[in-house]
Protein backbone atom coordinates (compact mmCIF):
# COMPACT_ATOMS: atom_id res chain seq x y z
CA UNK A 1 0.00 0.00 0.00
CA UNK A 2 1.48 3.30 -1.11
CA UNK A 3 0.30 6.84 -1.59
CA UNK A 4 -0.39 9.85 0.51
CA UNK A 5 -2.01 10.22 3.91
CA UNK A 6 -4.65 12.81 4.81
CA UNK A 7 -5.34 13.81 8.41
CA UNK A 8 -8.17 16.04 9.63
CA UNK A 9 -8.70 17.89 12.90
CA UNK A 10 -8.22 21.09 14.85
CA UNK A 11 -4.84 22.75 15.20
CA UNK A 12 -4.48 24.38 18.62
CA UNK A 13 -2.21 26.88 20.30
CA UNK A 14 -0.82 25.39 23.52
CA UNK A 15 0.27 27.51 26.47
CA UNK A 16 2.38 26.19 29.34
CA UNK A 17 4.90 27.26 32.00
CA UNK A 18 8.54 26.37 32.38
CA UNK A 19 9.99 24.16 35.09
CA UNK A 20 6.71 22.56 36.26
CA UNK A 21 5.32 25.88 37.44
CA UNK A 22 1.60 26.33 37.99
CA UNK A 23 -0.28 28.97 36.06
CA UNK A 24 -0.54 30.96 39.29
CA UNK A 25 3.27 31.25 39.37
CA UNK A 26 5.45 33.61 37.36
CA UNK A 27 4.64 35.80 34.40
CA UNK A 28 5.95 34.04 31.28
CA UNK A 29 3.93 31.65 29.10
CA UNK A 30 5.40 29.33 26.47
CA UNK A 31 3.36 28.92 23.30
CA UNK A 32 3.51 26.22 20.66
CA UNK A 33 1.10 24.60 18.23
CA UNK A 34 -0.36 21.15 18.66
CA UNK A 35 -3.47 19.01 18.30
CA UNK A 36 -3.98 15.30 17.88
CA UNK A 37 -4.41 14.98 14.12
CA UNK A 38 -1.73 17.58 13.39
CA UNK A 39 0.62 15.69 15.71
CA UNK A 40 0.02 12.53 13.68
CA UNK A 41 0.62 14.37 10.42
CA UNK A 42 3.90 15.97 11.53
CA UNK A 43 5.21 12.68 12.89
CA UNK A 44 4.42 10.98 9.58
CA UNK A 45 6.10 13.78 7.62
CA UNK A 46 9.19 13.41 9.83
CA UNK A 47 9.24 9.72 8.89
CA UNK A 48 9.23 10.65 5.20
CA UNK A 49 5.59 10.07 4.30
CA UNK A 50 3.59 12.35 2.01
CA UNK A 51 0.99 13.90 4.28
CA UNK A 52 -1.74 16.50 3.91
CA UNK A 53 -3.32 18.11 6.95
CA UNK A 54 -6.81 19.59 6.63
CA UNK A 55 -8.24 22.07 9.13
CA UNK A 56 -9.87 25.49 9.45
CA UNK A 57 -7.73 28.36 10.73
CA UNK A 58 -8.46 31.96 11.71
CA UNK A 59 -7.58 34.95 9.55
CA UNK A 60 -4.70 37.20 10.59
CA UNK A 61 -1.26 36.68 12.04
CA UNK A 62 -2.06 33.64 14.22
CA UNK A 63 -3.57 31.74 11.34
CA UNK A 64 -0.64 32.69 9.12
CA UNK A 65 1.85 31.55 11.77
CA UNK A 66 0.01 28.23 12.04
CA UNK A 67 0.07 27.71 8.28
CA UNK A 68 3.78 28.53 8.11
CA UNK A 69 4.50 26.08 10.91
CA UNK A 70 2.69 23.26 9.09
CA UNK A 71 4.70 23.95 5.95
CA UNK A 72 7.93 24.14 7.94
CA UNK A 73 7.40 20.55 9.04
CA UNK A 74 6.85 19.39 5.46
CA UNK A 75 3.08 19.07 5.37
CA UNK A 76 1.06 19.62 2.21
CA UNK A 77 -1.72 22.13 2.97
CA UNK A 78 -3.50 23.17 -0.26
CA UNK A 79 -6.98 22.66 1.20
CA UNK A 80 -6.66 24.64 4.42
CA UNK A 81 -9.66 26.83 5.17
CA UNK A 82 -8.66 30.23 6.52
CA UNK A 83 -11.97 31.78 7.38
CA UNK A 84 -12.46 32.08 11.15
CA UNK A 85 -11.99 34.65 13.87
CA UNK A 86 -9.99 32.87 16.57
CA UNK A 87 -7.61 29.99 17.24
CA UNK A 88 -8.58 27.27 19.66
CA UNK A 89 -6.18 27.09 22.62
CA UNK A 90 -5.40 24.88 25.55
CA UNK A 91 -3.44 25.40 28.73
CA UNK A 92 -1.20 22.55 29.88
CA UNK A 93 0.14 22.35 33.41
CA UNK A 94 2.77 19.63 33.59
CA UNK A 95 2.84 16.93 36.23
CA UNK A 96 5.47 16.98 38.96
CA UNK A 97 6.32 14.24 41.45
CA UNK A 98 2.91 13.02 42.71
CA UNK A 99 0.94 15.95 41.25
CA UNK A 100 -1.00 15.11 38.09
CA UNK A 101 -0.93 17.19 34.95
CA UNK A 102 -3.97 19.23 33.96
CA UNK A 103 -5.43 20.54 30.70
CA UNK A 104 -7.83 23.48 30.34
CA UNK A 105 -9.44 23.98 26.93
CA UNK A 106 -10.50 27.28 25.37
CA UNK A 107 -11.99 26.22 22.03
CA UNK A 108 -15.49 27.73 22.00
CA UNK A 109 -16.23 29.63 18.79
CA UNK A 110 -12.84 28.74 17.34
CA UNK A 111 -12.44 28.63 13.57
CA UNK A 112 -12.59 24.83 13.62
CA UNK A 113 -15.55 24.71 16.02
CA UNK A 114 -17.52 26.72 13.44
CA UNK A 115 -16.79 24.21 10.66
CA UNK A 116 -19.90 22.91 8.89
CA UNK A 117 -20.60 20.06 6.48
CA UNK A 118 -20.10 21.09 2.87
CA UNK A 119 -17.27 23.52 3.59
CA UNK A 120 -14.61 21.03 2.48
CA UNK A 121 -14.65 19.28 -0.90
CA UNK A 122 -13.65 15.86 0.39
CA UNK A 123 -13.74 14.22 -3.03
CA UNK A 124 -11.04 16.66 -4.15
CA UNK A 125 -9.05 16.46 -0.90
CA UNK A 126 -8.97 12.66 -0.82
CA UNK A 127 -8.15 12.13 -4.49
CA UNK A 128 -5.18 9.74 -4.65
CA UNK A 129 -5.04 9.18 -0.86
CA UNK A 130 -4.32 5.76 0.64
CA UNK A 131 -5.16 6.53 4.27
CA UNK A 132 -7.50 9.02 5.95
CA UNK A 133 -6.93 9.63 9.66
CA UNK A 134 -9.05 11.54 12.14
CA UNK A 135 -10.22 11.19 15.74
CA UNK A 136 -13.04 11.71 18.20
CA UNK A 137 -11.65 15.13 19.11
CA UNK A 138 -12.54 16.49 15.66
CA UNK A 139 -16.19 15.60 16.28
CA UNK A 140 -16.48 16.70 19.91
CA UNK A 141 -16.83 20.46 19.73
CA UNK A 142 -20.21 21.05 18.07
CA UNK A 143 -22.97 19.15 16.29
CA UNK A 144 -21.72 20.68 13.02
CA UNK A 145 -18.16 19.50 13.69
CA UNK A 146 -19.49 15.99 14.33
CA UNK A 147 -21.46 16.05 11.09
CA UNK A 148 -18.46 17.43 9.17
CA UNK A 149 -16.32 14.56 10.49
CA UNK A 150 -19.00 12.04 9.56
CA UNK A 151 -19.17 13.58 6.09
CA UNK A 152 -15.42 13.11 5.63
CA UNK A 153 -15.60 9.47 6.75
CA UNK A 154 -18.47 8.71 4.39
CA UNK A 155 -16.60 10.14 1.41
CA UNK A 156 -13.40 8.28 2.34
CA UNK A 157 -15.43 5.08 2.60
CA UNK A 158 -17.10 5.74 -0.76
CA UNK A 159 -13.67 6.25 -2.34
CA UNK A 160 -12.27 3.01 -0.91
CA UNK A 161 -9.64 4.71 1.28
CA UNK A 162 -8.32 3.02 4.41
CA UNK A 163 -9.81 4.83 7.41
CA UNK A 164 -7.78 5.22 10.59
CA UNK A 165 -9.66 6.47 13.66
CA UNK A 166 -8.41 7.31 17.15
CA UNK A 167 -11.19 7.16 19.77
CA UNK A 168 -9.58 10.12 21.60
CA UNK A 169 -12.46 10.61 24.02
CA UNK A 170 -12.10 13.91 25.88
CA UNK A 171 -15.06 14.26 28.23
CA UNK A 172 -14.42 17.97 28.78
CA UNK A 173 -15.11 18.72 25.10
CA UNK A 174 -18.53 17.13 24.55
CA UNK A 175 -20.58 20.05 25.85
CA UNK A 176 -22.90 21.04 23.02
CA UNK A 177 -26.68 20.54 23.55
CA UNK A 178 -27.68 16.91 23.07
CA UNK A 179 -24.10 15.64 22.90
CA UNK A 180 -23.89 11.86 23.40
CA UNK A 181 -20.19 11.01 23.02
CA UNK A 182 -20.51 7.24 23.31
CA UNK A 183 -23.20 7.06 20.65
CA UNK A 184 -21.44 9.62 18.41
CA UNK A 185 -18.07 7.89 18.60
CA UNK A 186 -19.67 4.52 17.85
CA UNK A 187 -21.33 5.96 14.74
CA UNK A 188 -17.97 7.27 13.51
CA UNK A 189 -16.15 4.04 14.30
CA UNK A 190 -18.54 2.12 12.05
CA UNK A 191 -16.31 3.38 9.22
CA UNK A 192 -12.95 2.51 10.76
CA UNK A 193 -10.53 0.01 9.23
CA UNK A 194 -7.91 0.74 11.92
CA UNK A 195 -8.94 1.78 15.43
CA UNK A 196 -6.79 3.25 18.23
CA UNK A 197 -7.43 3.84 21.89
CA UNK A 198 -6.01 3.44 25.35
CA UNK A 199 -7.56 1.16 27.94
CA UNK A 200 -9.64 4.00 29.43
CA UNK A 201 -11.09 4.94 26.03
CA UNK A 202 -11.98 1.36 25.18
CA UNK A 203 -13.57 1.05 28.63
CA UNK A 204 -15.72 4.12 27.92
CA UNK A 205 -16.69 3.01 24.42
CA UNK A 206 -17.59 -0.59 25.30
CA UNK A 207 -18.71 -0.04 28.93
CA UNK A 208 -16.41 -2.90 29.83
CA UNK A 209 -14.42 -2.80 33.11
CA UNK A 210 -10.83 -1.97 32.29
CA UNK A 211 -8.14 -4.56 32.89
CA UNK A 212 -5.46 -3.24 35.25
CA UNK A 213 -1.96 -2.79 33.85
CA UNK A 214 0.22 -2.77 36.95
CA UNK A 215 3.72 -3.21 35.56
CA UNK A 216 6.51 -1.75 37.68
CA UNK A 217 9.35 -3.31 35.69
CA UNK A 218 9.80 -4.24 32.01
CA UNK A 219 9.71 -7.98 32.82
CA UNK A 220 6.08 -7.80 34.02
CA UNK A 221 4.11 -10.79 32.70
CA UNK A 222 0.72 -9.94 31.22
CA UNK A 223 -2.23 -12.31 31.16
CA UNK A 224 -3.53 -11.82 27.62
CA UNK A 225 -6.69 -13.94 27.99
CA UNK A 226 -8.98 -11.24 29.38
CA UNK A 227 -7.74 -8.83 26.72
CA UNK A 228 -8.54 -11.37 24.02
CA UNK A 229 -12.08 -11.72 25.37
CA UNK A 230 -12.42 -7.94 25.37
CA UNK A 231 -11.16 -7.65 21.79
CA UNK A 232 -13.69 -10.31 20.74
CA UNK A 233 -16.45 -8.07 22.15
CA UNK A 234 -15.07 -5.10 20.24
CA UNK A 235 -14.85 -7.12 17.03
CA UNK A 236 -18.48 -8.18 17.38
CA UNK A 237 -19.50 -4.55 17.86
CA UNK A 238 -17.43 -3.19 14.95
CA UNK A 239 -17.06 -6.09 12.47
CA UNK A 240 -15.69 -3.91 9.65
CA UNK A 241 -12.53 -2.94 11.52
CA UNK A 242 -9.41 -4.94 10.58
CA UNK A 243 -6.94 -3.75 13.21
CA UNK A 244 -7.54 -2.70 16.83
CA UNK A 245 -4.69 -1.16 18.79
CA UNK A 246 -4.91 -0.72 22.55
CA UNK A 247 -2.30 1.21 24.49
CA UNK A 248 -1.60 0.63 28.19
CA UNK A 249 0.34 2.89 30.52
CA UNK A 250 1.14 2.63 34.21
CA UNK A 251 2.00 6.06 35.60
CA UNK A 252 4.19 5.33 38.60
CA UNK A 253 4.79 9.03 39.12
CA UNK A 254 5.08 12.20 37.05
CA UNK A 255 8.40 11.22 35.47
CA UNK A 256 8.15 7.42 35.48
CA UNK A 257 5.79 5.58 33.11
CA UNK A 258 5.67 2.00 31.85
CA UNK A 259 4.19 1.58 28.40
CA UNK A 260 3.03 -1.30 26.22
CA UNK A 261 0.36 -2.08 23.62
CA UNK A 262 -1.69 -4.83 21.99
CA UNK A 263 -2.86 -5.36 18.42
CA UNK A 264 -5.67 -7.60 17.20
CA UNK A 265 -5.32 -8.26 13.46
CA UNK A 266 -6.80 -11.07 11.35
CA UNK A 267 -8.18 -12.66 14.51
CA UNK A 268 -4.71 -12.89 16.09
CA UNK A 269 -3.64 -10.99 19.19
CA UNK A 270 -0.13 -9.51 19.18
CA UNK A 271 1.75 -8.18 22.20
CA UNK A 272 5.07 -6.38 22.44
CA UNK A 273 7.67 -5.38 24.99
CA UNK A 274 7.17 -3.07 27.96
CA UNK A 275 9.17 0.15 27.95
CA UNK A 276 10.28 1.55 31.31
CA UNK A 277 10.39 5.33 30.76
CA UNK A 278 12.07 7.49 33.39
CA UNK A 279 13.10 11.15 33.46
CA UNK A 280 10.71 11.87 30.61
CA UNK A 281 10.55 15.32 29.00
CA UNK A 282 6.93 15.76 27.85
CA UNK A 283 4.10 13.18 27.70
CA UNK A 284 1.75 15.17 25.45
CA UNK A 285 1.13 13.53 22.08
CA UNK A 286 2.33 10.04 23.06
CA UNK A 287 -0.86 8.45 21.72
CA UNK A 288 -0.61 10.45 18.50
CA UNK A 289 2.97 9.24 18.02
CA UNK A 290 1.67 5.69 18.44
CA UNK A 291 -0.99 6.23 15.77
CA UNK A 292 1.54 7.75 13.38
CA UNK A 293 3.98 4.91 13.94
CA UNK A 294 1.25 2.39 13.21
CA UNK A 295 0.16 4.12 9.99
CA UNK A 296 3.74 4.46 8.75
CA UNK A 297 4.58 0.84 9.55
CA UNK A 298 1.32 -0.40 8.02
CA UNK A 299 2.29 1.23 4.73
CA UNK A 300 5.86 -0.08 4.87
CA UNK A 301 5.22 -3.67 6.06
CA UNK A 302 1.53 -4.44 5.45
CA UNK A 303 1.98 -8.18 6.10
CA UNK A 304 4.04 -7.98 9.30
CA UNK A 305 1.70 -7.14 12.18
CA UNK A 306 4.29 -7.84 14.87
CA UNK A 307 6.71 -5.39 13.30
CA UNK A 308 3.90 -2.84 12.93
CA UNK A 309 3.09 -3.03 16.64
CA UNK A 310 6.75 -2.97 17.72
CA UNK A 311 7.39 0.08 15.54
CA UNK A 312 4.32 1.97 16.78
CA UNK A 313 5.23 1.46 20.44
CA UNK A 314 8.87 2.46 19.89
CA UNK A 315 7.70 5.65 18.15
CA UNK A 316 5.36 6.38 21.04
CA UNK A 317 8.11 5.82 23.58
CA UNK A 318 10.47 8.25 21.86
CA UNK A 319 7.83 11.00 22.00
CA UNK A 320 8.52 11.27 25.75
CA UNK A 321 11.91 12.73 24.86
CA UNK A 322 10.63 15.82 22.99
CA UNK A 323 9.16 19.05 24.31
CA UNK A 324 5.85 20.07 22.78
CA UNK A 325 3.15 17.98 21.10
CA UNK A 326 5.13 16.74 18.09
CA UNK A 327 7.09 13.52 17.86
CA UNK A 328 10.25 14.36 15.91
CA UNK A 329 11.79 10.90 16.10
CA UNK A 330 13.28 9.69 12.83
CA UNK A 331 12.85 6.26 11.30
CA UNK A 332 16.47 5.45 12.18
CA UNK A 333 15.93 6.34 15.84
CA UNK A 334 12.73 4.29 16.07
CA UNK A 335 14.30 1.28 14.38
CA UNK A 336 17.33 1.54 16.67
CA UNK A 337 15.14 1.56 19.77
CA UNK A 338 13.22 -1.49 18.50
CA UNK A 339 16.51 -3.39 18.34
Amino acid sequence: MNGRIVTFGELLLRFSKRDHKRFTQGEQLLGNFGGSEANVAISLATLGDEVEFVTRLPRGQIGLAAKMMLREYGLVVPHLLIDGDRMGTYYFEGAAALRNSSVTYDRAESAFAQLKPGMIDWHEVLKGASVFHTSGIAAALTQNAYEATLEALRVADEMGIVISFDINHRKNLWRYPGADPRRALASLLEYADVMFGDVIEFEFLMQHPKIPFEALTPDYKMDLRPYREWFDEIHARFPRCRKWLMGMRNQVNASHHLLTALLLSDNRLYSTRIYDIQDMVDPMGVGDAFAAGQIHAMLQWPDDDQRILDYALAASTLKYTFNGDFNLATDEEITSLMK
